[in-house]
């Protein structure tokens, strides 16, 4: 009796299997016409259509729309309305399809694998989809609306100021920026990106041209891919803001090229020219150099024929009590355009064949020394680590998987044997410690751009963070020596007092070719977005006599090791005396 039994249950126990089978590939084909099916429109009938009509037949099954309450619903129709009338209708909802593991946080590389998804289902076009209804101007900024214009990396349309807000850009946000500097267009691009300048083209482009939405303000049009949806900016009221930006900044005294047509792109001669009337001038040329000798006045970029490198002294210039002025010499003032030579990134086009780090310990400048890297090679770079506030500034390679490859360079401040082996080569940062422990205690309590507060200096968190992070320092550089494929050792201090050089070697390292012309673009903003501002609120040195006992100890042991490992060792501020 127990044999048949038992070959009973057996053959219930496959017959489960066989329907859990049957229904699992049931369900997928189901999903399947759903993914195709989701966007198609509902077509018009004598009468609304009822909730399961509504629905395909394998959300049906599954119940979708019933339980849910996320679920779009189909739209509901007024009963004292005449059969046979179009009901007007809003834009269709932004749904996201694809299952959750087509989803990527990725752009660039959700629409190939959406590609790819609907060639293996067999429909490598995909059914025809509504198109939401495209962004429209902002209405409630100041500004006037003017029109969609063509963009491109190399020949900006509006070349004064360049911001980035990839998650909150608004209208209003571009436009006070733009007007806080003193310019009459601010045009915003592919919903994130703003730029602020004095000139436009003659022609413009369709306005469907301009069809993303503002990143932090729906409905609002914030141009496109290469397109520019500008607006002219009213001024700001009088007080309303501090305008730091109208002022302009004395570069020094230059002997004038040989050729000063060729290097002198727009010129204006009048009686008594000023400082002022000179840099006015070639702001709303949108130049950054305003270049003054005598009554005449030049504007220009900086160039391999005038790089204001060789500064000579002002009195040949006419500067200083009763100082003859030299003809061959020129005045130079840097004006509020930033130079937009170099602001123009992209991923690498293929994949890296050579994976490099950017190493440095925390607060030894890596966020500046990416700035400088990404505008000289016009590549982004990567990081070990996902920063919001970084990404939301323009660094866009913050949000790619650090092992894509397609940045020319991933930050990192590991120093394990097994993260420093990762990488094939690595340009190793290292910058003084006392320096470093201060930027990084500062970035700690206050963020990127602020200063820890009196508090944090005088509790006893301070010197727990001086004694944990200056062995850190230390071991750091230390490991990198130990277990680097390949090093280029660079110093924040020869990064400062000799930019361009100590750039060119950089970006030889990293195998790519750059032009002189966008170096010196680089030189001209250097700065970037994220230095901190104003006037300390404390001793920068806050270091006791035992911290710098224990300090001195870690650096003269990096310096020996860098010695031993054939450089030069650390730079003579660094070495205790």
């Amino acid at each position: 009796m127990a044999k048949p039994s038992f070959r009973l249950q057996k053959l219930l126990r496959r017959t489960r299997f066989l329907l859990f089978f049957l229904s699992a590939a049931y369900l997928m084909t189901g999903s399947l016409l759903l993914l195709q099916r989701a966007r198609l429109a509902l077509p018009p009938g004598p009468r609304a259509p009822g909730p399961l009509q509504a629905l395909p037949v394998a959300a049906v099954a599954l119940g979708v729309g019933l339980l849910d309450s996320r679920a779009p619903r189909a739209p509901r129709v007024s009963p004292d309305l005449p059969l046979g009338v179009d009901v007007p209708r809003g834009p269709p909802a932004r749904a996201r399809p694809g299952p959750r593991w087509l989803r990527t946080r990725n752009p660039e590389l959700r629409q190939p694998r959406r590609g790819w998804f609907r060639h293996f289902v067999g429909d490598p076009q995909g059914p025809p989809a509504l198109r939401p209804e495209a962004p429209g101007p902002a209405v409630g900024g100041r500004g006037t609306y003017v029109g969609c214009f063509s963009d491109s990396g190399r020949d900006r349309t509006l070349k004064g100021a360049v911001f980035f807000d990839l998650r909150k850009m608004t209208v209003s946000h571009c436009q006070d920026a733009c007007a806080e500097r003193s310019y009459v267009y601010a045009g915003l691009e592919a919903g994130a990106e703003c730029y602020c300048g004095n000139r436009l083209p003659v022609t413009n482009v369709g306005p469907e041209a301009c069809n993303h939405e503002c990143k932090g303000e729906k409905g609002s049009a914030c141009g496109g891919v290469g397109r520019l949806s500008v607006y002219r900016v009213q001024e700001l009221q009088p007080g309303s803001r501090k305008r730091e930006w109208r002022t302009v900044t004395y570069r020094g005294c230059f002997r004038l090229p040989e050729n000063g047509t060729h290097t002198f792109p727009d010129s204006l001669l009048q009686p008594n020219a000023t400082a002022e009337a000179c840099s006015g001038f070639c702001s709303q040329k949108e130049f950054p150099l305003a270049v003054l000798r005598g009554r005449e006045c030049y504007c220009a970029y900086p160039t391999p024929q005038f790089s204001l490198r060789d500064a000579v002294d002002s009195s040949l210039c006419g500067r200083g009590p009763e100082a003859p002025r030299q003809a061959e010499y020129c005045e130079v003032y840097q004006t509020p355009v930033q130079d937009t030579r170099c602001t123009d990134r992209r991923f690498l086009p293929t994949k890296s064949k050579v994976f490099v780090a950017l190493s440095s310990f925390p607060g030894a400048g890596n966020t500046w020394v990416r700035h400088l890297i990404e505008h000289a090679t016009g590549f982004y770079t990567g990081s070990y680590y996902f920063d919001g506030t970084l990404y939301n500034k323009g660094f866009k390679g913050e949000k790619d998987h650090w092992r894509s490859r397609r940045t020319i360079c991933v930050k990192t401040h590991e120093s394990g044997r097994r993260e420093i082996e990762m990488f094939d080569s690595a340009i190793l940062l290292i910058r003084n410690p006392y320096r470093s422990l201060v930027a990084e205690f500062n970035r700690k309590c206050a963020g990127h751009l602020g200063y820890a507060a009196d508090r944090n200096w005088k509790s006893k968190e301070w010197p727990d963070f001086v004694n944990s992070y200056a062995a850190w320092w230390s071991s750091h550089v230390l490991d990198w020596l130990r277990y680097g494929k390949r090093l280029l050792v660079v110093h924040y201090e020869d990064l400062r007092r000799s930019l361009v050089p100590t750039l060119r070697d950089m970006v030889a390292f990293l195998n790519v070719s750059v032009s002189e012309e966008r170096l010196l673009c680089v030189e001209n903003n250097k700065e970037g977005s994220f230095w901190r501002r104003g006037r300390r609120p404390h001793d920068p040195e806050p270091f006791t006599p035992e911290m710098r006992t224990l300090i001195d100890g870690y650096i003269r042991t990096v310096d020996r090791a860098l010695r031993e490992h054939g450089g030069a060792g650390l730079p003579g501020e660094y070495v205790p005396r």
